[in-house]
């Protein structure tokens, strides 16, 4: 799969009415817990509080010329059903959305507020995803798939924002969940002819694509973070897989632990709230940090969506630490 520039240029005219160019900003107590000069790609400041939003104007301006049926069905974990709520709604779709039992209130919460029908269904995102394509054979409704080549063109406008910037960086770090994320920055460093190093990351208790980056094959591998729910991939899409090991330097995988330090760490830095999913490029930043020395650094933060629950049993780590001790 190929994405223009053409395409992204395209997918901008779409996704702009609606998402201004998010912030990207050099924190300076970030900067000395990395030893380098970073720039944080601010997604949690997107409309819906994620990229995703991005992926789900350019899908929906293309599928309404399209004759398309006017019920839709997607699996998410939340930030895609969000997209695909919003930008469905806006197109007079009836979006339906198929979440993991137990998926993250706030963000079914946030969903039914767009105007979506949340169904919970299976222990995990693929079990949902299994479902929601029985749902689309069964009522006929149009499936919105995870990885789409009009997906990547809209998400890959966050990229060109960065990677147009003054000070395009050496090196960014990208968080993985089905793919859409780090292939749209993959597409944009790459029509822009740049050779900025582009590092995925994915979690340590859902290594699908770390397993299929390495063995070039197709993986199932166990989804079970507690933490980055967006990250947790039990499948791996070949189209996506693809595009990252051609345009990815290397897959990084970090532990719940990490990620809960590294969303702490945002949070004392620059007061802003990152999901699990989006707090896992600062997470293998940190890992790396010496490696980073000197080097101009990109951490993309895809989003925000955390539950206040889970937020504040993060912050208070450090302080049930201290009263044990």
């Amino acid at each position: 799969m190929r994405i223009s520039c053409d395409d992204i240029l395209q997918a901008m005219t779409h996704v702009r009415p609606l998402v201004a160019a998010t912030p990207q900003y050099r924190w300076p107590l970030l900067n000395d817990a990395l030893g380098c000069d970073a720039l944080v790609k601010h997604e949690n400041h997107a409309p819906t509080g994620a990229f995703k939003i991005r992926g789900g104007l350019n899908y929906f301006a293309q599928l309404a010329t399209q004759g398309a049926q006017r019920g839709v069905v997607c699996a998410t974990r939340g930030n895609h059903g969000q997209s695909v709520a919003m930008a469905g709604a806006l197109h007079g779709f009836e979006v339906h959305v198929v979440v993991p039992n137990g998926n993250n209130r706030e963000k079914n919460a946030a969903m039914r507020a767009l105007g979506a029908r949340v169904i919970e269904h299976g222990s995990d995102f693929q079990a949902a995803r299994e479902h929601a394509s029985e749902l689309a054979r069964t009522h006929g409704w149009h499936q919105v798939p995870a990885f789409h080549p009009a997906l990547v063109a809209g998400v890959a406008t966050y990229a060109w924002e960065l990677l147009t910037s003054p000070n395009v960086p050496d090196v960014v770090y990208v968080p993985v969940g089905m793919g859409s994320g780090l292939c749209g920055m993959i597409a944009a460093r790459d029509a822009l002819g740049l050779r900025t190093e582009i590092v995925g990351v994915v979690s340590a208790h859902a290594p699908a694509y770390a397993h299929a980056f390495f063995s070039g094959v197709d993986t199932e591998a166990a989804a079970e973070t507690r933490l980055a729910d967006g990250l947790a991939c039990r499948r791996t899409d070949p189209d996506a897989l693809a595009m990252i090991r051609r345009g990815a330097s290397r897959i990084v995988m970090v532990s719940d632990d990490e990620v809960a330090s590294a969303m702490q760490l945002l949070f004392a830095c620059t007061h802003n709230v990152a999901e699990g999913a989006g707090a896992a490029s600062l997470a293998a930043a940190l890992q790396e940090k010496k490696e980073l020395r000197g080097r101009r650094v990109g951490i993309v933060v895809t989003g925000g969506n955390v539950d206040s629950r889970t937020f504040a049993d993060v912050l208070g780590r450090d302080a049930a630490l201290a009263e044990a001790a």
